[in-house]
Formats: C-alpha cells, structure tokens, sequence
C-alpha cells in the first residue's frame, strides 16, 4: 500500500494593482479628449464631434460610479477604459439616440390586447390602407360628387351601420372621449343613474365617477356594490333625469351572490318614463367570440342594438381590432346631439385613424375569412394545437442559436395560460403555449430586460427564473427576431 502525498494548498490570490483602491482606478480612467481625439470619417459621420464628448463623457461618469459603488475591479476597469471600448459604448448610445421611441415590438407575452404595447395587432388590409391612401391627400371632409363639405367619419359611418344596425353613429379619438361627449351631449347638468357595481376604474385611472363630473352630469348611485334591482333604477327617476347608463365592467367580474338588471329591462324602464338609456360596453364586440371557441363571450354592439339602446360607446382598438377610436352608434337622435356638442370637434380623429379604422371594418363584413385576414380574432381563436404547434417551431429556431450552440441556454416547450387584455374576457384564460428559456448565467429577470432591449424589443414573462415566449401573440417573422435577440443577450457576456 503506497504512502499518501500530502499536496500544498493552492497559492492565495494575488490582487492586480489597483484592486480595492478606488483613487488609482479612477485616476486610470482616460480624459475625454484623449478618447475623441481620432475620431473617422466614419465616426463623424456617425455624429458631430460635440455629440461624441457628451456621451464618451456619459460613458466615463457611468464607469466612476461603478468604481465608486465597487461594482468593478481592475481588470474590468482596464478593458472598459480603453478609447476604443469607450467609443463603442458612446456609439451604441448614439445610435439609440437616432432609433425612433415608438416601434414595432415581439409581443411573447400572450395578451393578445395588450395595452402597454398597444392593444389590437393591425390588419394588413390597414396597413395597406395606410400606404395607399395616408401618403399624400385624402376625400376626408369633401364629396366627391358635389366637391361640398361632409362630414369626416361618413365611410366609417356606413361600415358600423352595416354592421351594428344602428340608425346612425360617429367616432371619436377614444373610448374614454366617447363617453364624455356622450353624456356632454344628453346629460349636461342633470342626472345620469348608473348601478354602484357599474362605478369602475379602469387602466390609467380611468374612473367613471370622474369622467361624468367632467361631462357636467352628475352621477346619481342606485343598488350596493353586488346587487341591483329594477326597483331601485325606477324609484332614482325624477324630473332631473337625464338618462340611465349601463357601464360594462370590462376588466373584473362580480361572482358569488350579484345581480344585475338586463338591458332589455332597462329600456323597458326608460321608455316607460321616456328618457334615454347609454350603454357603454368598452371592449367593442362585433363577432360572437364564443361562436368560435373562445370560453365567455363579451356583448355584441348589436345586440344593444337590438334591445333598444339609444347610444353605446365602444373601442375600436380591443375586439374590433382597428386603431384607437372610441365608436358611438345608436338613434338619429342621440348622434345628431354628439355631433352638435362643443367638445365632439375637439376629439375627432384624424385621416390615418380613419383609413385605417374603415379597413379593418371592411374585413369583419366578412366573418368567414377574419381567421387569415385578421390578426386579433386570429389570435383569440387560435386553438391549443395551433399554440403548440407554433411555440415548437420558435423552440426549434432558438435551439439553433448560438446562445443554445454554446450552452447558456436550454429550450423547452410547456403549457400556459393566455389571457385576453384590455380589460375584455377578464375571467377567461385562453389554452397556450410557451417556450421557455431557462440560463444559469443570466437571471431571468435580468434575462427578459435585455430581450427587451433589442431590436425590436421583445417582450415575454418571467416565472420561476425562467423567461417565457408565449407563442399565440407572436406574427409571422418574430421567431428571426427572438433568435437575435437571444444571441443578442449573452454576447453582452461576452464582452
């Protein structure tokens, strides 16, 4: 039996010069002058030589503060400190400098109306509209025929009434505008009831309550926050009512013991007394959604048609799947008075959310084919097997990465849960589909922003540590996008 050989303990580190002493590694850093004092051709052309010392100068401050706070050593400090590191980090700062704030982003986080990222995906058929009719003049305001004034929102006018069977309706900027100038137009100092449970805040802190103080109606509160009767609407009627407003609650739901009055019985009420009935039902539904598989199933315009309301406001970004706009459709009457209002000119849209808002209407004549020609039904029917069978093949590109090639990444495919957005469905969790990504270098949180820091950003969820790319909201092409952003994030490692 061989003796044991007892090995020396490995040596102690021997620090670089500099480390732990902050007054050397801030001395080390280079003047300004002395990073741009070689700027090309090239680099000027980049940007004036102005504009490089201000953000070498960035760069630098960014470095002192890291060597102040003991976030970087030595070593990294001299490869950081070289002029050509500097100018590379003051370039990519010039050239997010040049980049414009509001663009196109990979959406993987499965909210199909996602308002932050703004809401509906647009049709084709819009942008094509766009491109053809925006670029130059437009038949806006003027007839063809007679070459006289019309009004701006006419071609639109025509696709809703189509649509919806409303005798007459006009838009506005927004859905929050729609409101306001509906209640401006009837309600003007006087009473507008609407149920307690009905009194909701939305995104952005938008409140009903205040949105009628600003109307200058006043709100007049029947029923308790979980039930409303009939009773309780008739015995708010006095000779100050204006009208009585439903508020579709979009984005909660109140479960358990509630109830509410139906809008048929509503109408039933005030026609008996006369005065009109509001029903503002924010996310916009044109097609039955439930028809096409989707669980839960939000109001159809027409069906507040039907049942007799006078005048109902609705979005045109949510379910319609249009620009912003905040649509009113309902009596000759009701419009005739929006329309007369002061406040109504101060909210019209514009010709490019016009063009584009009547293409996206043209496309729902045709229910049969909204599947292939428009993006947001597309996405809410989307079936598990499609969601599935679309997060395989993101999975398949991001394992030909060179982030997976090197081993910084792995790539699964899991179920999840997908939701709807903008306050619509709010109950409803649609069947999805994530790729996950899973790194044992960069934390997942630290992960997901630098996904979004690229170009485009992409935007996904983290759970557990882990990014997820849900697959239902990604378009044609975002998988090259992801791939790069990927590789993107873990050369930052590298470097």
């Amino acid at each position: 039996m061989s003796e044991s050989t007892e090995l020396p303990p490995l040596p102690k580190p021997v620090p670089p010069e500099g480390a732990g002493d902050v007054p050397t590694l801030l001395r080390s850093l280079p003047p300004v002058n002395e990073v741009v004092q070689d700027l090309s051709e090239a680099d000027l052309a980049a940007a004036s030589r102005d504009e490089w010392v201000e953000e070498v100068r960035q760069a630098l401050s960014e470095l002192r503060a890291k060597i102040l706070g003991g976030q970087i050593g030595p070593i990294v400090v001299e490869k950081s400190a070289q002029p050509d590191a500097l100018k590379k980090t003051a370039l990519k700062r010039i050239q997010r400098r040049r980049d414009p704030g509001c663009v196109r982003i990979v959406n993987g986080t499965g909210v199909v109306l996602h308002t932050n990222l703004g809401r509906a995906a647009m049709p084709q058929a819009a942008v094509d509209a766009l491109t053809d009719h925006g670029r130059g003049y437009a038949l806006l305001a003027a007839d063809r025929t007679t070459g006289e004034r019309a009004p701006r929102e006419r071609h639109v006018e025509r696709l809703l009434q189509r649509l919806t069977g409303a005798e007459a309706a006009t838009v506005v900027n927004n859905n929050a505008a729609a409101t306001m100038v509906a209640l401006g137009a009837l309600a003007t100092g006087r009473e507008v009831i609407v149920a307690r449970g009905q009194l909701v805040e939305i995104g952005g802190a938008y409140r009903i309550p205040e949105v009628m103080t600003q109307s200058g109606a006043t709100l007049r509160e029947v029923g308790t926050t979980n039930r409303v009767h009939l009773r309780d609407y008739e015995n708010a009627i006095n000779e100050n009512t204006a009208c009585i407003m439903r508020v579709h609650t979009s984005n909660y739901r109140v479960e358990g013991f509630s109830g509410e009055v139906s809008l048929d019985d509503m109408v039933a009420l005030a026609r008996a007394y006369k005065i009109p009935v509001v029903d503002d039902l924010g996310s916009g539904a044109v097609v039955s959604l439930s028809a096409h598989g989707v669980p839960g199933d939000e109001p159809l315009i027409s069906s507040s048609i039907e049942s007799g309301a006078d005048l109902i406001t609705a979005s045109g970004d949510k379910l319609i799947g249009g620009p912003q706009m905040g649509i009113l459709v309902g009596t000759r009457e009701c419009v005739a008075r929006v329309r007369a209002h002061p406040l109504y000119r101060a909210i019209r849209c514009d010709k490019l959310t016009l063009i584009a808002m009547e293409a996206t209407l043209r496309l729902l004549l045709h229910p049969e084919t909204l599947g292939e020609t428009h993006p947001t039904f597309a996405m809410l029917t989307a079936t598990r097997e499609h969601v599935l069978a679309k997060a395989a093949e993101t999975a398949a590109r991001l394992k030909d990465t060179k982030a997976a090639h090197g081993g910084h990444v792995t790539i699964s495919v899991e179920e999840v849960g997908d939701a709807v957005g903008a306050g619509s469905l709010p109950t409803v969790e649609l069947p999805g589909a994530a790729v996950v990504v899973t790194s044992h270098e960069i934390e997942g949180g630290e992960l997901a922003r630098r996904l979004r820091a690229g170009n485009p950003p992409v935007f996904t969820t983290v759970k557990d540590g882990r990014v997820e790319i849900h697959s239902r909201t990604l378009r044609p092409g975002d998988n090259e996008d992801v791939a790069r952003a990927l590789d993107d994030a873990f050369e930052q490692n590298a470097s």
